[in-house]
């Protein structure tokens, strides 16, 4: 298998489309005759204000929740072709860091042989995210950025065509964060994305495709489409301007959230 994330042993990333009936969560109806497309080969980013949904939409695209029709534009079902990178780390406790990046593998029943390879691979990952002196080392012994680090790193390590992304650089500091939005737009590039976020320019520097998850029920607004191949410069005025009319949008988004409860 080539470098996770160089795209070469991926196939083609198709678009989806996701239909959602009716979704009602402790008695508040989330969605309602809903629809979401997600393009194909792009990075879409949802936002919304905490409570809207986006973390529902994404357990219902990614199949650990009932309740939503995932249509691929190739015919072909989700199974074997998502990696999910949710809000909390979830590594296990007992296992070394470096044997958390390849668990997948590990749970698939991968022989020890190719197991070793993939530690190679893995150790690469590692060193890419600024954890190669940490790859034996227990999640115990990391900070939570760290942890969070080594959370991208296996999400990366799947190597797979679609990808599902729940706030994955909330905890860490902004020089890190910086960074690894970069290293992740290259590795990622070519894949169907979507990434989950509460920070606008972080949406704009990396999305082709943005939506804010808005009222009660739910309904994506957009797309918004900043210009350019991300990761793009923060500091570029016409992005800043688009983060601007992002945050309108979120205000308004937040009212009519606080109008429905």
């Amino acid at each position: 298998m080539p470098e996770p994330g160089s795209g070469a042993s991926a196939p083609t990333a198709p678009g989806l489309t996701v239909g959602v009936r009716r979704l009602v969560y402790d008695g508040t109806v989330l969605f309602e005759n809903m629809r979401f497309r997600l393009e194909g080969a792009l990075w879409t980013c949802l936002l919304g204000p905490s409570g809207v949904g986006k973390t529902s939409l994404l357990r219902l695209i990614a199949g650990l929740a009932p309740g939503a029709l995932v249509v691929t534009d190739d015919g072909r079902g989700l199974e074997g072709r998502v990696a999910l990178m949710a809000q909390q780390d979830l590594l296990l406790p007992w296992l070394p860091v470096i044997e958390n990046v390849i668990l997948g593998y590990r749970l698939r029943g991968t022989t020890r042989a190719e197991r070793r390879r993939l530690r190679d691979q893995a150790r690469e990952l590692l060193a890419r995210v600024g954890l190669e002196r940490h790859a034996e080392a227990l999640p115990a012994a990391l900070s939570g950025g760290m942890r969070q680090r080594a959370a991208l790193a296996r999400t990366l390590m799947e190597d797979r065509p679609i990808v599902l992304m729940d706030e994955p650089f909330s905890a860490l500091d902004a020089i890190t964060r910086h960074r690894l939005q970069e290293l992740a737009a290259g590795l990622l590039a070519g894949r169907t994305v979507l990434l989950v976020t509460h920070n606008p320019l972080e949406a704009l520097r990396l999305g082709h495709r943005l939506y804010v998850l808005s009222g009660r029920p739910a309904t994506p607004r957009g797309p918004l489409l900043p210009k350019g191949p991300p990761p793009r410069d923060p500091a570029d005025q016409a992005l800043l301007a688009l983060e601007a009319e992002l945050l309108r949008e979120l205000t308004r988004s937040a009212a009519l959230l606080e109008e429905a409860s």
